[in-house]
């Protein structure tokens, strides 16, 4: 994957703020898009484009016409070519690491560094922050300093109580008027069945939806050396074993779950992305983009 090298969740932790991590990934990830066998991506950004007729001579950019003697007209909120939304799980799930980085963190970075791709494209960006209800929900809108708006929310997240994601995404779909392009970042710890069926209302609207299932390396393969003590996040109940009694068990029954949402997600034409929170975030961004460019 292009950029790869430099978006490591490790590297990227280091950074100061929200804005920077979503910035060295975006910025990271073009110049590897530049680099790499990767073709026909969008990745040359402008708030401007070529006078044509029938434009109004009102919306001419004089001062830039005095630097380039040319015509260009001021690309307006309503020319944009897509709304997204952004649905993040910030439910105390979301909280648990075994490495450097949180699910939510890597959530936050991901949301944000989309947003900031999105905005570059001119593409109007919404978000909903949720647990078992919606916590924040800002309107899509494609303006550049949406994407402060945005920032300053999930820099600010505070994990809430449980995973609750079906009367979420109803609620959402059913709030939604403009078809536009659904994003969900979650660990998907509800009952798969509600979530999919959430899932299928967007694309009952007519909404294209990505769901990125983002999950720790040790939820995937329970990879503990000693006797361990586990307890849930969101209900506090504990349990005290040795992993390796349960790792094979426990290791089918979680790729099952994973594959089930997987297959259903495909028989609904939702695209499925399994992300691991050491994996680079510019696998993410790939896949955006070739959604992205499917939509047109």
């Amino acid at each position: 994957m292009p950029g790869g090298h430099i978006l490591t969740p490790d590297i990227i932790s280091r950074l100061n703020n929200l804005s920077l991590k979503a910035r060295f990934v975006v910025e990271g990830f073009i110049v590897g898009l530049h680099k790499s066998p990767y073709h026909g991506f969008s990745v040359e950004f402008s708030e401007h484009r070529a006078y044509g007729a029938g434009d109004e001579i009102r919306h001419v950019d004089w001062k830039l016409w005095g630097k380039t003697d040319r015509f260009f007209i001021k690309q307006f909120e309503e020319e944009t070519n897509l709304k997204s939304y952004l649905l993040v799980d910030q439910s105390l799930s979301m909280t648990y690491k075994s490495k450097k980085m949180t699910k939510l963190e890597y959530a936050q970075i991901l949301a944000a560094s989309l947003g900031y791709l999105m905005l570059k494209q001119q593409d109007a960006v919404g978000l909903t922050l949720f647990d078992d209800r919606i916590r924040v929900n800002i309107p899509a809108r494609s303006k550049r300093s949406h994407l402060n708006i945005i920032l300053s929310q999930m820099q600010n997240i505070i994990a809430g109580p449980e995973t609750t994601i079906a009367p979420v995404l109803h609620k959402t779909a059913e709030a939604i008027k403009k078809r536009g392009l659904i994003i969900l970042i979650s660990d998907l710890f509800d009952d798969p069945d509600k979530v999919l069926s959430g899932l299928q209302h967007f694309r009952y609207k007519g909404h294209e939806v990505i769901v990125f299932h983002v999950l720790d390396p040790q939820e995937l393969t329970l990879d503990f050396t000693q006797r361990t003590r586990f307890r849930d996040m969101e209900s506090g109940e504990e349990i005290v074993t040795d992993p390796w009694h349960i790792q094979s068990d426990y290791q089918k029954s979680m790729e099952q779950f994973c594959d089930y949402i997987k297959s259903n997600c495909r028989q609904k034409n939702i695209d499925y992305v399994q992300l691991s929170t050491d994996l680079p975030l510019d696998i993410a961004l790939s896949e955006y983009l070739i959604k992205r460019k499917r939509i047109g």
